[in-house]
């Protein structure tokens, strides 16, 4: 897994990238009681919104980590958003197709991100 400095995870599967939050923001944030999920085959590039998450104490965007197209979404935050409290790794946002998942290298791995968050 990679990480950001946004504190989101980035997992390859296949030809895919998934992402969701790590658990150190699911913990910030407190209680999530709302998930905007965006829409599949929606072009983003790197830094765009591209879901929101509200919890009982902020809102905030997840941004997407890459240039790519949204391919899936998990529709279980949409009817269950405390997923993301429960499980944080398994409680994946969307899947991303990227060209080249080599640009993966230039994030954190695990070590570099429980260095910045301290």
């Amino acid at each position: 897994m990679k990480y950001t400095e946004e504190h989101e995870w980035l997992r390859v599967e296949g030809d895919l990238v998934v992402v969701g939050i790590t658990a150190h923001a699911a913990e910030q944030l407190g209680d999530v009681v709302f998930v905007e999920l965006p829409e599949p085959g929606t072009q983003v590039a790197a830094g765009d919104e591209a879901s929101v998450i509200e919890s009982v104490k902020a809102a905030s965007d997840i941004l997407a980590p890459l240039d790519g197209e949204i391919v899936e979404v998990n529709e279980r935050l949409s009817t269950n958003p405390a997923l993301v409290n429960d499980d944080p790794l398994g409680a994946w946002f969307f899947k991303m197709k990227i060209d080249d998942l080599s640009v993966l290298d230039g994030f954190m791995d695990e070590d570099a991100y429980n260095a910045l968050i301290g």
